[in-house]
């Protein structure tokens, strides 16, 4: 059995949100991909290090981390069944064995003591039930000394990103841009909560990096219409509005279009903390 308890988040990352994340895999990594390096760099992972991948997803990261570490391991845990099997494809496509992922909860999964040397995530971490929970489970995870790394999303409004959802939002009476980072999207609270889960030497640092949301203006905007918070939204209007979202999408776009794509600025808080030494 599978202990979940954040049950809202399980049944998305099962159903729609899930398959399309997972069957549109190549895409989400061409949208988040450009955070791997700094979120890599600052784990600082070294040949022989035990990495631990929450809210792994479809596992591009993990992956990452397993080449980093060829005498280590790593471990990417997920709420969702579908994008898990991707990443086991994935991993067994390119060949990296190092790896290994499980379906769980990662509030809530029994990890092994002193298992992990580093944790990390890109966007995995923003929806616990309750962070400080999750977080000392991680903690203790970890080795004395251990590391987190971490990605969270700032507020949307002001953002490249932000421009895009708020014109879909201004056609749907249901959709508001707020705070995608959820727990994680304020600075303060990230330290309050990781202090209270038992970390120290909390580090928060604004970055920024280029997604890739489609080849050319039309197929960026079907992409966004598929993706699940818009979709939601559209199925609350009973997708009567779709051509309006559409066209609002479209236009948003046009000023992000270049000859290699649609790219879209990022940005996110970079989060990294230690667990202390005995």
């Amino acid at each position: 059995m599978i202990e979940i308890v954040n049950t809202a988040q399980s049944e998305a990352w099962n159903g729609y949100e899930g398959e399309h994340w997972a069957g549109h895999y190549d895409r989400y990594d061409a949208v988040n991909g450009g955070f791997n390096a700094p979120l890599l760099a600052a784990a600082g992972i070294g040949d022989t290090d035990r990495v631990l991948d929450i809210g792994c997803g479809n596992g591009q990261l993990t992956r990452l981390a397993a080449r980093r570490a060829p005498a280590g391991s790593a471990t990417g845990v997920d709420l969702s069944g579908p994008m898990l099997g991707r990443a086991r494809e994935r991993a067994e496509s390119e060949g990296v064995h190092n790896v290994s992922f499980e379906q769980g909860d990662a509030q809530v999964v029994p990890f092994p003591s002193a298992a992990f040397d580093v944790a990390m995530s890109r966007f995995g971490i923003m929806f616990f039930a309750d962070p400080v929970v999750a977080f000392g489970n991680i903690a203790r995870a970890l080795r004395p000394g251990g590391r987190l790394a971490v990605l969270s999303m700032p507020p949307m409004p002001g953002t490249d990103i932000g421009v895009v959802f708020g014109a879909a939002a201004t056609q749907l009476a249901s959709m508001e841009i707020g705070h995608a980072g959820g727990s994680f999207a304020d600075p303060d609270r990230i330290g309050a909560l990781l202090t209270a889960a038992g970390f120290v030497g909390i580090g928060i640092r604004h970055i920024e990096a280029d997604g890739i949301w489609g080849r050319d203006i039309p197929d960026a905007t079907e992409f966004i219409m598929g993706w699940g918070p818009v979709r939601y939204h559209r199925m609350l209007a009973d997708f009567g509005k779709d051509d309006a979202v559409r066209s609002a999408i479209a236009g948003a776009l046009e000023p992000f279009a270049t000859p290699d794509g649609v790219r879209l600025r990022g940005t996110a808080w970079l989060v990294t903390a230690t667990t202390p030494l005995p």
